[in-house]
């Protein structure tokens, strides 16, 4: 069915600057009253496979991202914050559960027969349960990337903490953007053929918003987009008006596929159709800031955006033309900067002071313990985070560093690499390999390979490493 007969067909339950120090005192005593007083709203977007240099906040040059860069100008940017993986599945399995790479119970994505080994454990507290203990309500909308959403169980986000969920079958599907059917709160609906997803699923993110703002509730809105990875699929006017500013792309057809059982239209023009893509999530977002002014919770609601990982070169995109690393060494399915390093926006206007820029190393494990400080809760047994909530409100001094953050990534059950980053060191290994280490501070691109040059630093890291991986198995 088509977008307008949809949102008639199905209910969801439950319903959807200035400087000197007296600023600097009215901002702290705006900080305390806003974690003081009412619960505040957070919403978490998470782009799929978008690049370190995809947003012109971060350096972008052949489009913009007016609306998202909002959230760093109004906000703060995150230079050095790190995926939970270099793939979808096991960095969102990190973003959920707290657990460093090294501990998380998945190290790479799940293909064959079902997605079920992805399934969260039902046993382990995970982060929109912590918001239902602290009376909060939660939606969940776009690409789980846990197991078949119309699953019954543990795949399930319902029985995760989420009181609603709206958007894709599967992660496999979730590669087309015209999918066969939707699904929303654990039943599968079809849909006509060429109902553009993504719209639905936020209109159904909107919705949650609007009602919860109304009736007064304190809520979480997780947004996990599958934009922009392939199929490089986008409205058309937008796709339209983007062919006609890259014309010589013409004759490029970008083909991927969603599994056997769905249709994944060819795209003429990727190059175009990602520029289309990054235009509209940016319109939305847009969107989303404006109607948070309009039901009066911009204050006192708190905006994350970051990517699940780094920049795909899938479906007939392009990433060394849109420059999508921003000049990092690598992308997806790799360990190097371009694989891990994220964008990372963070708007809160009674306690994010606007246009500050951060180089507080961090990284996906840390947002559940961040959550856990700011609803003056105990981070589960199982996180390994630290809360960078200090630093959103500008508190550097009181701000806790992690020793290290480590990252392991396996491809087909089998090992594949290895990170890790020291303050201004970072660390790669290639299964079977001698390790690399590079100063990221002299050569932030990883091009220099100094571990000749500091043998004793090499040994140590390659020992923080072993200790840093669990033992299997790890539920």
């Amino acid at each position: 069915m088509k977008r307008r007969s949809f949102l008639k067909h199905c209910v969801l339950v439950g319903g959807l600057s200035f400087t000197g120090s007296s600023l600097a005192l009215s901002k702290a005593q705006n900080t305390k009253q806003a974690l003081r007083g009412k619960k505040p709203n957070i919403i978490y977007i998470l782009a799929d496979d978008l690049g370190y240099g995809d947003l012109s906040c971060y350096g972008q040059k052949k489009l913009s991202t007016p609306n998202i860069d909002r959230l760093a100008s109004e906000g703060m940017l995150f230079t050095d914050h790190y995926s939970g993986n270099t793939v979808c599945s096991p960095s969102r399995a990190v973003l959920m559960t707290g657990q460093g790479p090294g501990s998380c119970y998945i190290t790479g994505n799940i293909w064959g027969k079902g997605e079920r080994p992805a399934a969260l454990d039902p046993e382990m507290k995970v982060l929109p349960e912590m918001f239902k203990e602290a009376g909060y309500a939660t939606g969940a909308y776009g690409k789980w990337g846990l197991g078949q959403t119309n699953n019954p169980g543990n795949e399930d986000p319902l029985n995760h903490g989420f009181d609603e969920f709206a958007g894709w079958k599967s992660q496999l599907i979730a590669h087309t953007y015209y999918p066969s059917s939707m699904v929303v709160n654990g039943k599968e609906i079809p849909l006509d053929e060429g109902t553009y997803i993504h719209d639905l699923v936020m209109d159904k993110a909107f919705e949650f918003i609007n009602r919860n703002a109304k009736s007064r509730k304190p809520f979480f809105c997780y947004i996990p987009t599958a934009i922009p990875h392939a199929a490089m699929h986008a409205p058309g006017h937008l796709h339209d008006k983007w062919r006609k500013k890259f014309p010589q792309f013409e004759d490029k057809i970008g083909k991927y596929g969603a599994g056997p059982d769905e249709k994944c239209p060819d795209v003429k023009n990727p190059i175009a159709g990602f520029a289309a893509m990054i235009e509209h999530l940016d319109n939305q977002v847009g969107q989303l800031l404006q109607m948070l002014k309009d039901l009066e919770i911009d204050d006192n609601t708190l905006v994350m955006f970051a990517s699940d990982n780094g920049a795909h070169s899938e479906g007939g995109h392009d990433f060394r033309f849109w420059n999508s690393s921003g000049g990092l060494r690598g992308f997806k399915r790799d360990m190097h900067e371009g694989g891990i390093r994220t964008p990372m926006l963070a708007r809160w206007p009674k306690v994010i002071q606007a246009g500050q820029t951060t180089d507080h190393i961090s990284a996906f494990w840390d947002v559940m313990a961040t959550v856990a400080d700011i609803l003056g809760q105990k981070a589960p047994e199982q996180s390994e985070g630290i809360s960078f909530l200090p630093t959103l409100r500008g508190e550097k001094a009181r701000q806790k560093k992690h020793e290290y953050l480590y990252w392991e990534f396996s491809q087909n059950k089998k090992p594949h690499s290895q990170a890790l980053r020291m303050g201004k060191y970072k660390a790669f290994r290639r299964h079977n390999k001698k390790m690399e280490l590079f100063n990221l501070e002299k050569d932030p691109y990883e091009k220099n390979n100094i571990a000749t040059e500091h043998p004793e630093l090499a040994k140590k890291i390659n020992m923080m490493m072993k200790q840093a991986s669990k033992p299997w198995p790890r539920r």
